[in-house]
């Protein structure tokens, strides 16, 4: 299969697709205008149905949803397809913020707010910009990559230090060991970043560890919530 590799592929002629950039942001504020708080759910689209995972993955959105909370997934299979189901049956706005690959993602049929990217970096600040905490199920190079990616732009003070839930303690456990060591050992990181993760294994804690940070947080009366 031939593959469009489009960063490698932009140049200087092709300053239309700028204008499809800009397009693709103006879209995401306009649909996603009055979602807060919301929660963005990040995990892998190659979780099956019957995995104990997805059960969970859909009980701590449906529980965080009955909170008042909105849940923001990438839109796909998997784990972001428990997390918009959950949302969906607590009957809160459910988000998909789908993004157009080779081997074609099809949006999920529990989403309640839908929009299909064809830029990851404008899909990534959606995911980001109306959350108030993130959960991190398990997954793969892209869910690492999205850790990541918020993790850094707390530390340098782009976003509010929010919550990062990394659900499933035994399968972030080398991850947080090679943080510690050699990263924390070689000075790359500091002692305090750790402070931004919240480590956890049921689904009742993440969602009792994200209420209590936002009644504790936010300012009372921006919206009922949390009842």
């Amino acid at each position: 299969m031939a593959y469009g590799y489009e960063i490698n592929e932009l140049a200087k002629e092709e300053s239309w697709r700028m204008f499809r950039i800009i397009g693709e942001f103006v879209e995401g504020f306009d649909k996603l205008s009055g979602i807060e708080p919301a929660v963005t759910i990040y995990g892998s689209s190659r979780l099956a149905v019957d995995d104990e995972l997805y059960a969970e993955t859909e009980e701590i959105a449906y529980r965080l949803g009955q909170l008042g909370f909105s849940i923001v997934t990438g839109g796909g299979p998997g784990v972001m397809e428990a997390a918009n189901k959950g949302a969906l049956k607590a009957g809160v706005t459910s988000v998909g913020l789908n993004i157009s690959l080779p081997e074609e993602q099809a949006c999920n049929a529990y989403s309640t707010r839908s929009i299909t990217f064809n830029h990851f970096f404008t899909r990534k600040v959606m995911l980001v910009k109306y959350a108030v905490a993130f959960v991190i199920m398990p997954g793969g190079l892209g869910t690492l990559d999205e850790l990541t990616e918020v993790l850094n732009l707390m530390q340098t003070h782009k976003i509010k230090p929010f919550p990062v839930v990394l659900y499933d303690s035994e399968f972030w456990k080398g991850f947080l060991d090679w943080l510690r060591n050699p990263v924390l050992s070689r000075k790359f990181i500091s002692e305090g970043d750790f402070d931004l993760l919240r480590v956890l294994d049921r689904p009742d804690e993440v969602v009792e560890t994200i209420q209590r940070w936002y009644v504790g947080h936010e300012v009372i009366g921006r919206k009922a919530l949390l009842r």
